[in-house]
């Protein structure tokens, strides 16, 4: 895993992925005691940065392999990422997904092209229902964080900050990221790490499911007690990845973990002062940017928004913090 496979990956994404800009508000800039630029992934294809690490997975596959068809598990982002740009490859995907994931979710990753297949988390075993289509129909596997050419794909958002950031004349400031298995969060790390230096990359994750902030801290892969029960579920794994985390342990600061409630205000202030829609998952780097301003140094500070794929009633929720 390495720069020159970002670059590759930033090459066969190029036509193909948004490249989302670095945006700044002077309301959002006063709540944070500092300026904060945000990178909009809940603008990319799908509603999140997952559409990169897909595209970039399935493009550096050899044709004939990836003319066979793709499989991944998700209920969720990465569901809807690798069902695009398998469609947009010409070639077929299966999404296995849980039956009780939100009919919406469902919905859009059949809209998208994929064939989903459901299973009952209390008595099927997904891996083994993967492990049998794939050897069925010859499919290759599409992991959502622990694969290099996912990992290269996410880490194309880091050249894209290392950029902008020179322009905006930033030489130095944190770069928080909203963590789970820490695809996006070790790529743009390893970006960084070529391109700009001088910023430095931060997870940020809801409280209570900080396995990345615990594991930066005790120097080994840390486990969450749970991977339900929190609004923030689009982040939540049950661990770093065995690719991600060395880079991670390498090139991170220290973690930063957020509330619910945190993560709601943050997507209040993303619509009402950018006009951003963003999931609580997508919006904990933001939240953690204006929430634990005293652990952040520096007069800026850089986020991405990993997306924004909200269901209506929630965002209302997070609405309502405003009141």
């Amino acid at each position: 895993m390495n720069i020159d496979m970002i670059r590759a990956a930033a090459g066969r994404l190029n036509g193909h992925a948004r490249r989302t800009p670095l945006l700044n508000s002077p309301f959002i800039d006063q709540i944070a005691g500092r300026r904060v630029w945000i990178k909009p992934e809940c603008l990319q294809h799908t509603g999140s940065f997952k559409f990169r690490g897909a595209w970039s997975a399935l493009s550096a596959l050899d044709a004939d392999t990836r003319a066979k068809g793709v499989i991944a598990f998700s209920s969720g982002n990465h569901a809807q990422g690798v069902a695009l740009a398998a469609s947009q490859h010409g070639v077929p995907s299966v999404i296995i997904m849980p039956s009780d994931a939100p009919a919406l979710k469902l919905a859009n990753t059949r809209a998208l092209g994929a064939e989903v297949v459901t299973y009952d988390r209390a008595t099927e075993d997904r891996d083994a229902i993967g492990d049998r289509l794939a050897a069925e129909r010859g499919l290759t596997l599409v992991k959502p964080f622990d694969e290099p050419q996912v990992i290269a794909g996410q880490g194309t958002v880091g050249l894209e900050i290392a950029e902008d950031a020179n322009a905006q004349g930033i030489e130095t400031a944190d770069v928080l990221v909203c963590c789970g298995g820490g695809g996006l969060t070790s790529g743009i790390a390893l970006a960084l790490e070529a391109d700009a230096p001088g910023l430095r990359v931060r997870p940020a994750e809801p409280e209570g499911f900080d396995d990345v902030k615990r594991s930066l801290e005790s120097g080994r892969i840390e486990r969450n007690a749970q991977t339900s029960g929190n609004i923030c579920d689009a982040i939540i794994t049950p661990a770093p990845g065995h690719i991600t985390f060395p880079i991670l342990h390498r090139l991170c600061g220290p973690g930063l973990a957020v509330s619910e409630d945190e993560a709601l205000q943050a997507v209040a202030q993303a619509f009402l002062r950018l006009k951003l829609v963003a999931e609580p998952g997508g919006a904990v780097a933001l939240a953690a940017a204006l929430s634990r301003r005293d652990e952040i140094a520096g007069d800026d500070v850089i986020v991405v928004i990993s997306g924004g794929n909200v269901d209506a009633p929630m965002f209302a929720r997070a609405l309502g913090t405003l009141a």
